[in-house]
């Protein structure tokens, strides 16, 4: 990964047209090929960026091309384009404050909390508890953008991807949904529905769940441990 701290403009060109005037910024070469720009603000999301598959240039000014400039000289031009969509990203380095570069290596990925992985055992290991006739691909599912916690078959043989949390919130609706877009694009698994299992479920959660045509299972966690007989109780 590198990481650059420099004053720069920034124009993007394709589907639509943007531009970001000289100011310093982070600029972020990952080592997937993305290139992200970042400014001191906006929470966690970038100004403008470019998705691989990408190819990037670099360039040194000239003497025209400065003089051209309306926003003044600049040592270094990084052209990124999309090698699928021909979409272009120019950014301008006018001043550098920071350049380094680190070798990350392999991420193991996230680790969830202790309930969180609890749940996702104890559920591939009763996976019938969903439904009879349900069985257990895999837990951990990868995808492009990182894995499901569950992949399964209902009793129809229909694949299911499965999202667990321990309080099941909007965001991790929509953590399942892009999941379900990007599975359903691969035909070995189309059509793939989505169920979304937590402790909790907040209404709003539930209904954005429904809207989507995503399935809505309350976990119960003792039960699921064997500990709490959830079918004896008076109440």
């Amino acid at each position: 990964m590198r990481l650059v701290v420099a004053r720069c403009s920034v124009d993007y060109t394709g589907r639509l047209t943007a531009h970001l005037p000289l100011a310093p910024r982070l600029l972020i070469i990952k080592a997937d090929g993305s290139v992200l720009v970042h400014s001191d603000g906006g929470s966690y999301k970038p100004l403008n960026w470019m998705s691989p598959p990408c190819t990037l240039t670099t360039s040194r000014r000239g003497d025209e091309e400065a003089s051209e400039d309306p926003e003044g000289e600049w040592i270094e031009q990084w052209d990124v384009v999309h090698d699928k969509s021909g979409d272009r990203l120019r950014v301008r380095l006018h001043e550098v404050f920071e350049d380094s570069a680190h070798e990350l290596g392999v991420d193991p990925g996230l680790q969830k909390d202790g309930v969180e992985a609890h749940l996702q055992a104890l559920l591939a290991e009763n996976i019938d508890t969903l439904g009879e006739g349900w069985s257990l691909v895999r837990r951990e599912y990868f995808t492009a953008i990182g894995p499901v916690d569950i992949l399964a078959r209902d009793q129809s043989g229909g694949s299911v991807a499965i999202e667990i949390k321990r309080r099941g919130e909007i965001d991790g609706v929509e953590q399942l949904t892009r999941y379900l877009e990007l599975m359903n694009r691969d035909p070995l698994l189309a059509p793939v529905r989505g169920v979304f299992a937590a402790q909790v479920i907040k209404p709003q959660a539930r209904v954005l769940a429904t809207d989507r045509g995503i399935d809505c299972v309350t976990l119960d966690y003792d039960a699921l441990r064997g500990i709490d007989d959830a079918e004896s109780r008076l109440f």
